[in-house]
């Protein structure tokens, strides 16, 4: 399992199993401070810096792997 994923189930407090590409982030509390965790994550495991509001639209594990890794959606 990638770094990335593993930091996403501490911030959801999952076990790191559930984190897939369809796991559901409004479904998890997706709030303002797992936003703010996972801008820190991103910047940690990809060293890519990425705003706040693309981050906010963000509703699976897939759109933020697509947002941290700079790829077109």
């Amino acid at each position: 399992m990638s770094a990335f994923r593993e930091g996403l189930a501490e911030i959801f407090e999952v076990d790191a199993v559930e984190i897939t590409s369809d796991f559901d982030l409004v479904a998890h509390n997706w709030d303002s401070l797992a936003i703010v965790s996972t801008l820190a994550l991103i910047d940690e495991c990809y060293g890519r810096l990425v705003e706040g509001a693309a981050l906010a639209e963000a509703r699976t594990v897939a759109d933020l792997e697509v947002l941290a890794l700079g790829q077109a959606a």
